[in-house]
């Protein structure tokens, strides 16, 4: 993507494949996959949980999502997930008293397929609010954030592009 050569990688963004072969200059030395994997485990501090097993975080997974950033996504999907869910949840009160009162009549499926409307919007409002919200920890970002949505979801349509293309490693 040209947009990708332009802009700051963010701090919790993986690194992409792409942009360290792409250095002009590096050489790629590549050493024998047995001694790849014990400097890996060298490499790793020795975090045991609970159950005795490994659960140190891989080298990707160690930088957090800053606080501002996440404080951000959860209001966002606070709001893009609350309020259909909740609109969600006043549908089947509504149809009730409209039921109840004899103000309206229908058939109950009316009142699943809205609910379960509401209920969808509420899940895609999940999704919707975490890329949705200013990944930078200076910018707020929009209201709505539809431009933002745009570059999140490109990065993310990015990275799994880029975990897709890397071979499975074994440990």
């Amino acid at each position: 993507m040209p947009s990708d050569s332009k802009r700051e990688p963010l701090p919790f963004e993986p690194k992409s494949a792409k942009k360290a072969e792409s250095k002009p200059g590096a050489a790629k030395v590549t050493k024998p996959d047995s001694e790849k994997a014990q400097r890996r485990q060298s490499a790793k501090p020795a975090v045991q949980g609970s159950d005795g097993t490994d659960s140190s975080p891989s080298a990707e997974e160690s930088v957090p999502i800053p606080e501002v950033v996440s404080r951000r996504m959860i209001r966002r999907m606070g709001v893009f997930a609350g309020v259909p869910t909740f609109l969600g949840m006043a549908s089947f009160v509504v149809s009730y008293v409209l039921l109840t009162r004899h103000i309206a009549e229908f058939p109950n499926v009316v009142v699943l397929f809205v609910s379960l409307g509401f209920f969808g919007l509420g899940t895609l409002g999940l999704s919707y609010g975490v890329l949705s919200a200013s990944w930078q920890e200076e910018e707020e970002g929009s209201l709505l954030g539809i431009s933002e949505f745009k570059v999140n979801f490109k990065r993310l349509v990015a990275g799994l592009r880029d975990r897709k293309k890397k071979p499975p490693t074994s440990e």
